[in-house]
């Protein structure tokens, strides 16, 4: 009877073995003969990258790493190896923050409106996106907390998330936006002097009920009643959550940094429309910019002026600078071929791989685990058929912490990265309807 249990373990273990359930987590996976291109360093010819447990535990070239006993070695010779693209700023996972009840909603939280199985995250795997800053609406002032979500095989929000504890933890960021799109009939602001005001308002407030937290030094009877809306402002100005602040326009951009430079909060300005002419007081600032590229520009007013060349202005005015979808806004397929309109407007290559990598990376503060390719960091990169920014170029496959999430080659996967999506204007159309005002 032992015997013959073991005997079922084992055919178990090589059953499990076979169909590469287990291969990422114990089995090491070496990728070879492919031209990697790290972004911590120059590209790798004829590179050799290994993967185990989820984690890169080697990446250089064939002649100095060594390949461990039993590993699966996959050939990537004549294919391209970086790593997992970035999206700074998207609206994946059919989510929805704020209502019309307030211009200010801190205490929402986009976690609690996402589909961890909508089919948008798979969308997004064929375009080769690994990390994703998904946010609420900018139909408001403040419209909520974001969240920083890895591309994993999950069924809940906590299997995505990049933070362990989702109830008491901060798993990401805070909306913000200026401009026209919070500018609506009362109780919204009319102006965007009025705006400004309220915004300053609310964090003032956040600044005397955090003053009183502090002073009952962790005292029960002593403490404050309890703020939901406040606390999420309190982790901002003690420097614990990121400000992602939607903006268009010139002088926008302008009260985006006074505002920051008022309550000395982290920022990062997301779309910038208008960055080639604020490029200087952006750089001045030492704010990183979340930029947007777009094939047929259009569709809003105080977006007119905006230029594919934002990127070129931002890198020469050394800011450190990022891409994003906003999908649905451009779809998450199409990520990196947008992202060259910008190599195309006169930004350098190097910068614009950057800008859908580690850059982004860094404005999420994840560029300890994401971002680049090297040893220790997860295991996340995508495999290309040519170089990035070729047209004729396509994202084979897509590797999340060593499990392989998208593969061209499986019909199932094929389909999401080839059939049609809802167009943009359809996009926009249902979300005016749900008030959502992206």
């Amino acid at each position: 009877m032992i015997r013959n249990q073991k005997l079922l373990a084992a055919l178990g273990l090589a059953t499990l073995l076979s169909t590469g359930q287990m291969l990422a987590q114990e089995q090491p996976h070496v990728f070879k003969g492919a031209k990697i291109i790290t972004v911590a360093g120059q590209p790798i010819e004829n590179g050799v990258l290994v993967v185990q447990n989820g984690k890169i535990t080697a990446v250089g070239t064939a002649d100095k790493v060594r390949i461990p006993k039993n590993a699966q070695e996959f050939d990537m010779t004549g294919k391209v190896l970086m790593p997992g693209l970035v999206d700074t700023h998207s609206h994946l996972g059919e989510g929805s923050g704020g209502d019309s009840s307030a211009p200010l909603h801190p205490d929402v939280q986009i976690i609690d409106g996402i589909n961890p199985l909508s089919d948008t995250f798979k969308r997004a795997l064929a375009g080769g996106i690994t990390t994703v800053n998904v946010m609420p609406g900018s139909g408001h002032l403040m419209s909520g907390q974001t969240v920083y979500l890895k591309m994993r095989d999950g069924k809940t929000i906590g299997d995505l998330t990049f933070c362990d504890d989702i109830i008491n933890g901060i798993c990401g960021g805070m909306k913000m936006a200026n401009g026209t799109n919070p500018m609506r009939s009362a109780p919204f602001p009319g102006t965007r002097a009025k705006s400004a005001a309220m915004v300053r308002q609310l964090f003032v407030d956040a600044q005397a009920y955090n003053k009183k937290v502090k002073a009952a030094k962790g005292k029960a009877d002593k403490m404050p009643e309890r703020k939901p809306n406040l606390e999420p402002l309190v982790e901002i100005l003690d420097g614990k959550r990121i400000v992602h602040f939607h903006t268009h326009r010139y002088d926008d951009v302008l009260t985006a940094l006074r505002l920051q430079k008022e309550f000395g909060f982290k920022l990062v300005l997301h779309h910038v429309s208008e960055a080639w002419k604020a490029a200087d007081e952006i750089a001045k600032a030492g704010v990183p910019a979340s930029i947007i590229t777009l094939d047929s520009p259009g569709g809003k007013a105080e977006a007119v002026e905006v230029s594919n060349a934002n990127g070129a202005a931002l890198e020469k005015a050394g800011v450190l600078t990022a891409f994003h979808t906003d999908d649905g806004i451009t779809d998450s397929r199409l990520f990196m071929r947008n992202v060259a309109l910008a190599v195309r407007a006169g930004m350098s290559r190097e910068k614009a791989i950057e800008g859908i990598t580690i850059a982004g990376a860094k404005m999420l503060e994840l560029d300890n685990r994401v971002g680049s390719l090297e040893k220790g960091k997860d295991a996340d990169f995508i495999v290309l058929s040519g170089e990035p920014f070729s047209v004729y170029t396509k994202i084979e496959q897509t590797w999340v912490e060593g499990q392989k999430r998208f593969d061209l080659a499986n019909p199932q996967d094929k389909a999401y990265a080839t059939a049609s999506a809802p167009t943009t204007v359809y996009f926009i159309i249902m979300h005016i309807k749900k008030d959502a005002r992206y």
